[in-house]
């Protein structure tokens, strides 16, 4: 899901952030949130077969829900499920036997006839109706940009706003979805369509959905509106894109690489696109994308005009809403602490996919701009662990936390595991888990089963833990014994928790001979190491090819961070111009600023530069 996290085309700058505001991380305190643990329930749902028929202009529906589930206690009497705003009429059991019921503000309880034994699979049918649900589906239109249409969002527990089920995602279930619509319109929902079929004396059409493999409640959507169906196709898998009149060319455009990007994650992640198609939906009710099982729901603003900028943004979208197919769908969150395996897994995986389709100078322009997005609510906001267990609601764990430094921390582990150990932990762990619910620590054990390595001080720093490491550098050049002196110091605030960073890092060295690259071990607060190189450096990267979520304060010449900015990657080219913000007058500086930016080979790179002039 991308919804609320800031997005746009401007450049990623890199932040220059003072170790002394890490003081305001007391902005939020998030530590005084309620501590939140995964609930027990008593009864497993197997499926759920909604058949619902809506009256669009009243903004009403009305039908029922027959639940299949079994007993997880032996002698169940009450079947206790979540319904907020909804009206129950009735409720029978497989035999037609009335059921007696209870509804409170956000909850239905069913009274068993007798006590229900251990396994047994029960089913109850639940008639019920609803008229325009405060959350979770969405009467909207007609006005002068899109028709009358119903739309669901049914993340994170708001799925019970349009049908009586047990709201939480450790369970997975079944569906059927038989929807009845006024003629015009389409349906869509998870799974295969399995039958449509017209009622002329009513003036209505039925559409009947199957999700035969199990899914999380919020997953399942619902889209009804007079949409255009495009239609499109990798191999053997539909891929639709649901869109309204008039959009047809610029939607084409806009999602002519879906194909690409399921070649590219099929072979990324080593496990075939595990559902029976894959729609993408607008609706107005997203401001970027929210995925659902077999099906995307992504915001009006998709559909566009030609621009360089917003294509960019969109494909990125577009990518990441697909990779939750895998990552969220295919396999899903115990629960919400655990955010991070939907949501940094799929942030990290529209990098890869960028990375892939637009060139490293992109990818490592997007990565940067996700660690910054992070350091920016670090700073300003407040630092927790990525798995976190205190929240008021779920969206709560569904920040930059969660997102961009869950992704870095991937990337970080990718690295020192390396690219074919790591891929081959994701498809182990995917082939695995496939349609369960999981947590970190099957994530663990993964890595443990397919690497080798036990991993556990990486996962207890970096995502147990809150913050990250800030690191003070600094060189020296021995010309006798022809040795860089490198001092790093780790200067994080160790009040707030942050520990003492146990990592590996490249340092590049580069003279006029070449690069050459060492790789040390930190592991105390402050530390020295002693580099071969042949004459005085030109460049000292520490980081050198920027695996490490960090801070990094590098106290460096003027003659340096030049070098810097004309020889460097797009990260180290971008921190140059930002160093060099505090010798702007020094003769010269405005000068290599100026030429770099019309010279530079990276769009990102001029615009900071021609930000930074425009200040």
């Amino acid at each position: 899901m991308i919804n609320h996290l800031k997005r746009g085309t401007g450049v990623l700058l890199f932040l220059a952030l003072s170790v002394s505001s890490l003081s305001a991380l007391d902005l939020i305190d998030v530590w005084s949130r309620p501590v939140q643990v995964e609930p027990s329930r008593n009864y497993d749902v197997l499926h759920y077969r909604v058949s619902l028929e809506f009256d669009l202009e009243n903004k009403r529906f009305k039908g029922s829900n027959r639940i299949r589930f079994v007993p997880l206690v032996p002698g169940l009497r009450t079947l206790e499920l979540h319904s907020e705003g909804l009206e129950v009429s009735e409720i029978l059991d497989s035999e037609g036997q009335v059921l007696s019921f209870k509804q409170a503000k956000k909850s239905l309880t069913v009274n068993l006839p007798a006590g229900r034994n251990l396994d047994e699979k029960v089913e109850v049918d639940i008639y019920y109706s609803g008229h325009d649900p405060e959350k979770g589906l969405y009467f909207d239109g007609p006005n002068d940009d899109f028709p009358l249409i119903v739309t669901t969002d049914s993340w994170p527990d708001e799925a019970h706003f349009w049908y009586p089920c047990y709201d939480h995602p450790h369970d997975r279930v079944t569906t059927e979805m038989i929807i009845t619509a006024p003629a015009g319109n389409k349906v869509l929902s998870n799974g295969r369509l399995i039958e449509r079929k017209s009622n002329p004396e009513s003036g209505t059409e039925t559409w009947h959905w199957l999700q035969n493999q199990p899914i999380s409640t919020y997953l399942t959507m619902l889209a009804i509106g007079p949409y255009l169906r495009l239609e499109d196709s990798y191999k053997d898998l539909s891929l639709c894109y649901w869109v309204f009149e008039g959009d047809e060319e610029n939607a084409r455009r806009v999602f002519k690489h879906t194909p690409g990007m399921v070649r590219f994650f099929n072979d990324l992640f080593g496990y075939e696109y595990p559902w029976a198609k894959y729609d993408q939906v607008i609706s107005p009710r997203q401001g970027g994308g929210a995925e659902a099982t077999s099906a995307t729901l992504l915001g009006m603003k998709v559909i566009h005009d030609p621009d360089p900028g917003l294509d960019l943004n969109w494909e990125r979208i577009i990518a990441h809403e697909l990779a939750h197919q895998w990552w969220g769908d295919l396999i899903t969150l115990r629960s919400w602490e655990h955010t991070w395996m939907n949501e940094s897994f799929a942030t990290y995986s529209d990098y890869l996919y960028m990375d892939f389709a637009k060139g490293k100078d992109v990818g490592d322009w997007i990565l940067a701009g996700k660690i910054n997005q992070y350091l920016e609510e670090a700073h300003n906001k407040y630092i927790r662990p990525i798995v976190f267990n205190r929240y008021d609601r779920p969206e709560d764990n569904f920040d930059s936390h969660t997102y961009p430094k869950g992704a870095a921390v991937l990337h970080q582990l990718r690295w020192i595991l390396g690219d074919q150990v790591f891929f081959k932990v994701l498809s182990h762990f995917l082939h695995k888990h496939a349609f369960e619910v999981v947590d970190t620590h099957d994530f663990m054990t993964a890595v443990k089963n397919v690497s080798g390595r036990n991993m556990d001080w990486f996962f207890e720093q970096c995502v147990f833990k809150p913050g990250h490491p800030v690191f003070d550098i600094g060189y020296m050049w021995d010309s006798g014994e022809k040795t860089v002196r490198l001092t790093v110091r780790q200067v994080q605030d160790f009040d707030q928790g942050i520990p003492v960073y146990t990592l590996p890092v490249r340092v590049g060295i580069t003279t006029s001979r070449g690069t050459e690259s060492h790789l040390i071990q930190l592991a105390e607060a402050e530390e020295s190491f002693y580099l071969p190189t042949v004459e005085e450096p030109l460049l000292v990267r520490f980081d050198e090819g920027n695996h490490l979520l960090k801070e990094v304060i590098f106290h460096k010449g003027v003659v340096e961070l030049l070098y810097q900015l004309e020889n460097d990657d797009v990260p180290g080219r971008l921190w140059a111009v930002d160093q060099l913000q505090e010798h702007l007058e020094t003769p010269g500086i405005k000068e290599a600023l100026s030429r770099a930016e019309y010279e530079d080979s990276f769009p990102g790179v001029r615009e900071a530069i021609r930000l930074l002039s425009s200040e």
